[in-house]
């Protein structure tokens, strides 16, 4: 039998709904940074303890100052208005003012009226405003970093895009080398590798310094060096590119420098400017730069130095103002050692290195990269693009892919030319892989022989953790290389020392 002093709890729908209202506000109060309520008009009408210490950062020395003002006046960037107006809640939303960047939620306060199903939400009477984080940059830091970059690249493609509608005809310029084609929304990939090159090769692009661009052939070293240019201070300049590779040695320096009217046998009556001049005010993006002839690489470097050509067959110098951007598949500082390469110019070139990373080290963007391949070439040849099964993206990604993102694209191509279906899966990508004798699983081959029959089983994981695996394999090989270096084990690895540390998950690592 209850005690009389024990009251019995509200069995009534109406009362039950008041307790839990009350309940939740006094929850919401205790765990939250600090929360404050307004009328119907606006108007603050109460704050917790929590939200108090927020006053002298907003200017105001007590509570009473701050009571019984507009929110609009004391709270600079609310958007309580907008929810007072509308009725409807914001829950989740960064607002940043002179007290700081706090992640907040706001909700309406309707009140309650009579219907025919019970009491239902009538006219709004107030808001309740809700400091969820006050210090979002350290502790929602992973999900601010990632929106923060996946805004990045969405102002990057829609300046790429205003600028190919502003002029449709840029890519098919006659000229083709005279404007950057890319961004980095063209640089397409969120794994740590791809996010750690774009975000080198953004700080990049607010410097004038050279940029030496290190990679294997495929990685998008050229992209790379377009989108610097378009997120210059250059932008507007023009983008002017040299594959020294593709140019015989004998012509090199008249494409560099230009000549005067019939500097030689055979030469232009009117004489030609050379890529230095046509890139004035620009970019001068220097592709093979480790195939430059030794002739050749002093009069490069007294270029970069004096900022001056002297074209062939002239005696004038000529000015000239052009930000070098050079890139190589080959190891420069190896040449160095071996007398290939002039130290002096090495290192004028080598003020901000970027190593851009191989596929093998971002397999997690392989099926982005597949799906903008596809689009890609889907809008070229006017067919419906590829779609790879679970299986094939698996197998594509534990390729060994020496030529990359190039060798990638020419598989793609293959596939598509060769399956009667759009839905490709693993065993036309193993069969197209093997006529072209491309196919290179990534896997040591201990792993291999251990699994027999079934080696691709231990493929059929998640992505993220055959990543894992795959980059504390590598680093601690770096960190074997270096003897323990941290410094040393990061730039070999061609990420900062920061970003080793986070990925330095294993103890046995550290």
């Amino acid at each position: 039998m209850p005690s009389p002093a024990s009251p019995a709890l509200p069995l009534d729908a109406n009362a039950i709904h008041a307790l839990a209202a009350r309940s939740m506000f006094h929850l919401f109060s205790s765990i939250s940074q600090g929360m404050f309520l307004v009328d119907r008009s606006g108007r603050i009408v109460w704050v917790n303890e929590g939200y108090k210490r927020f006053l002298p950062a907003l200017g105001f020395s007590s509570v009473d100052q701050f009571m019984g003002r507009m929110v609009e006046d004391v709270i600079p960037n609310t958007l309580m208005r907008q929810v007072l107006e509308t009725g409807k809640p914001i829950l989740i939303d960064l607002l940043t003012n002179k007290a700081g960047t706090f992640v907040v939620s706001r909700i309406p306060l309707h009140a309650e009226r009579e219907g025919d199903e019970g009491y239902v939400l009538g006219e709004v009477i107030g808001a309740i405003g809700i400091v969820l984080f006050d210090h979002p940059e350290t502790t929602l830091q992973p999900l601010i970093s990632k929106f923060a970059m996946l805004q990045r690249d969405l102002d990057d493609a829609r300046r790429e895009l205003a600028t190919q509608r502003a002029n449709p005809l840029l890519r098919q310029s006659s000229d083709g080398q005279r404007r950057a084609k890319y961004t980095f929304a063209s640089f397409i990939g969120s794994s740590p590798a791809a996010v750690d090159v774009k975000r080198h090769a953004r700080r990049a692009a607010q410097s004038s310094s050279p940029v030496l661009l290190l990679g294997e052939t495929g990685t998008g070293k050229e992209l790379l060096a377009h989108a610097i240019h378009t997120a210059s201070a250059r932008a507007n300049g023009p983008f002017v590119s040299l594959n020294i590779a593709a140019v015989p040695d004998t012509l090199l320096e008249a494409e560099f420098f230009g000549f005067a009217p019939g500097a030689f046998t055979g030469a232009d009556r009117r004489g030609r400017e050379g890529k230095f001049k046509l890139a004035d005010g620009g970019t001068l993006f220097l592709d093979e730069i480790g195939d430059m002839p030794m002739s050749l690489q002093a009069k490069l470097l007294r270029a970069l130095q004096e900022g001056e050509i002297e074209p062939l067959g002239s005696n004038k110098l000529v000015a000239f103002d052009a930000r070098v951007i050079a890139a190589t598949s080959r190891d420069l500082a190896a040449l160095v050692r071996d007398g290939r390469f002039r130290e002096d110019l090495y290192y004028r070139l080598n003020v901000l290195p970027l190593r851009v990373p191989p596929l093998r080290e971002r397999r997690g963007d392989i099926p982005a990269l597949v799906e903008a391949l596809g689009e890609d070439m889907a809008q070229r040849s006017g067919e419906a693009p590829p779609e790879l099964m679970p299986d094939a993206l698996a197998l594509l990604a534990a390729q060994h892919w020496r030529g990359n993102t190039r060798e990638l694209r020419n598989v793609l191509e293959q596939l598509a030319m060769r399956s009667d279906s759009t839905r490709i899966d693993a065993a036309e990508v193993k069969r197209v892989l093997a006529e072209t004798g491309l196919e290179q699983i990534a896997t040591p081959a201990p792993m291999a022989e251990a699994h027999g029959d079934a080696e691709g089983e231990h493929l059929l994981r998640p992505l993220t953790e055959q990543i894992a695996e795959l980059e504390q394999r590598a680093i601690a090989a770096a960190m074997a290389k270096t003897g323990g270096n941290k410094l040393a084990a990061s730039r070999l690895l061609g990420i900062s020392r920061a970003t080793l540390y986070d990925r330095m998950t294993d103890p046995q690592v550290k």
